[in-house]
């Protein structure tokens, strides 16, 4: 073999390496036993659709599903946790499958029995509901309503919504007691409901958070530093091949106002300055729930970990798992 064809293969083998597609980030990524259905778990309710009529944004309405534990009792007030772009949270199909997460973690006391609510962007009643393959960016409200820096979404969540389900369940007040997460755009308008109620909202979950310049969402870490520190507990999660400040066509110049892992870290360090609740984690994903999704059982246990304990060791309840109550009524216990 002659050095011209050694050569030839290496230089082969060098550009057929620059040119192949790098592994995509997300393989390693994979729902955990806490986000699959579990023999002997008791499972909860998702109910609806529901809809909700729109006063913040005049003409649109907003479609919710309720989640209800197996475990609750409308004689003992609950716990709430609301997700953004409801259809796909509850999708039990997708990448997040939040109902089962709920379901195992309350069995096992993990996280308090809590009502949760999945909702979606507002629309007009002509726009189609989103999809888990089209979330509704080019057919609803959804970028207004999500990525503005106003309180006009805190109104739908804390004045619109929170008394409708006030008068169906029976909701602790306390808002240390009520979390509001999402992913992407439903991540920041989270981060906003909390950040302009921090009376009604308390903890954020907050996955591959869209705190750019979508609408001036990469302002929160300047906002952050020069606002006094509110009573939040913040858990954020992003991955390092998130978008990267060029869009789809990487000869685009770089803006790092448009960069979401950069502007993740950003407000982290910000929270982190200011003395936040505050708790992250950095992946290697992309801009997808495939991180997110293996972890959101930790998330959920961190957000929620100051919920009420009984060191009793006597308190026989207490070391047990969360089986539903016993419904009293004609052949059951205490019925006629």
């Amino acid at each position: 073999m002659t050095a011209a064809v050694v050569l030839s293969g290496v230089l082969c083998a060098v550009l057929g390496q620059a040119t192949a597609p790098p592994p995509n980030p997300d393989i390693h990524y994979q729902l955990g036993p806490d986000s699959l259905p579990r023999d002997g778990v008791p499972r909860g309710e998702v109910r609806g659709p529901f809809t909700l009529p729109s006063e913040a944004y005049p003409g649109t309405q907003h479609t919710y599903w309720v989640y209800v534990p197996a475990q609750y009792d409308p004689a003992v007030s609950a716990s709430l946790m609301i997700f953004n772009d409801g259809q796909a949270f509850k999708n039990m199909d997708g990448d997040l499958r939040a109902p089962n997460v709920l379901d195992n973690l309350i069995y096992r006391r993990e996280i308090p029995v809590m009502i949760s609510v999945f909702i979606n962007p507002g629309r007009r009643p002509d726009q189609p509901e989103p999809t888990p393959q089209e979330w509704g960016d080019r057919t609803t409200n959804r970028p207004t309503e999500y990525n503005s820096l106003d309180d006009k979404y805190a109104r739908v969540i804390v004045n619109e919504l929170m008394p409708a389900l006030y008068k169906e369940y029976n909701i602790a007040k306390d808002p240390e007691r009520h979390g509001i997460g999402g992913a992407s755009s439903g991540a920041i308008a989270a981060f906003t409901v909390a950040w302009e109620r921090p009376n009604d909202f308390r903890k954020v979950l907050s996955m591959i958070g869209s705190f750019t310049n979508l609408r001036g969402g990469h302002a929160y870490s300047d906002i952050v530093r020069k606002t006094d520190r509110k009573p939040l507990r913040v858990y954020l999660q992003d991955g390092r091949n998130d978008n990267r400040g060029r869009g789809r066509d990487e000869t685009t110049p770089y803006d790092e106002t448009r960069d979401w892992f950069l502007q993740n870290v950003k407000l982290m360090q910000a929270l982190t300055e200011k003395g936040y609740d505050l708790n992250y984690t950095w992946g290697i994903g992309r801009h997808g729930q495939k991180q997110a999704g293996a972890i959101m059982p930790d998330m959920m246990r961190w957000l929620w970990r100051d919920h009420a304990v009984s060191t009793d060791p006597a308190n026989t309840v207490e070391r047990s798992f969360n089986e539903p109550p016993v419904k009293k009524g004609p052949g059951g216990p205490g019925g006629k």
